[in-house]
């Protein structure tokens, strides 16, 4: 009869050590949402840069329910994408022919591991929210702006705002780093610079983008919608 009544005592602790646990990772993710909420909402300062006159680009930002792009023209004031991004790069080269990249960072696990939500594991996502150092830029060719999705908004930038946009964005492509198949016949994988963690998410690098070019954007931008409602 003792020996029940310690398994049981021991089931006990063991059942209030999970809760516990439980408890304090829900505490954990529900301040990181808020943090992000919070900061999210706050305008950081950016650069004055001249605004957009008739020579303006136009680009877009799409969104996911939980990742962000910016889709740019392939040619615009003097800038050419289409060494970055090469034809021979997709498994179908005649894609390249598309006007349009869209072009998002983030974690290389992530990325090539989860073609779809389905395929998202706990393992990966923790790994990725603790930090890694295995990023890559991910670019797909498209024919429209709206092709991957209908969140998608306008934005008009000078041409000397755009340039700034630019170089932030080819500052994250690792120079003549490898290449890798993307999930379909259009896009591809690009190994990039920069460490993704909780704190700079593919979200963040967005915003980061973006307010490299003079656009009004939160503090610190972790979640898609924390970009979104800005534009």
């Amino acid at each position: 009869m003792m020996m029940v009544t310690n398994e049981t005592t021991s089931w006990r602790r063991l059942g209030r050590v999970a809760r516990g646990i439980a408890a304090a990772i829900g505490l954990i993710l529900l301040g990181y949402f808020a943090l992000g909420l919070a900061l999210g909402a706050v305008p950081r300062r950016t650069i004055a840069l001249p605004a957009p006159g008739p020579d303006a680009v136009t680009i877009f930002v799409e969104s996911s329910a939980v990742h962000t792009a910016i889709i740019l023209p392939k040619q615009a004031a003097g800038v050419d994408w289409r060494d970055w991004a090469r034809a021979e790069d997709l498994r179908d080269p005649r894609y390249a022919g598309f006007p349009y990249l869209a072009i998002g960072w983030g974690e290389a696990g992530f990325f090539r591991e989860t073609p779809h939500w389905r395929d998202v594991r706990p393992g990966t996502i923790l790994h990725a929210a603790l930090g890694s150092d295995r990023t890559l830029i991910h670019v797909d060719h498209l024919p429209l702006p709206h092709a991957n999705g209908d969140d998608v908004r306008m934005i008009r930038l000078s041409p000397e705002a755009y340039r700034h946009m630019v170089a932030f964005i080819r500052g994250s492509w690792r120079s003549n780093g490898a290449h890798y198949p993307g999930y379909d016949v259009y896009d591809a994988f690009y190994e990039a610079r920069g460490r993704y963690s909780a704190a700079h998410t593919c979200n963040s690098w967005t915003g980061d983008a973006l307010a490299a070019a003079g656009v009004r954007m939160g503090w610190w931008t972790p979640f898609p919608w924390t970009v979104m409602a800005w534009l």
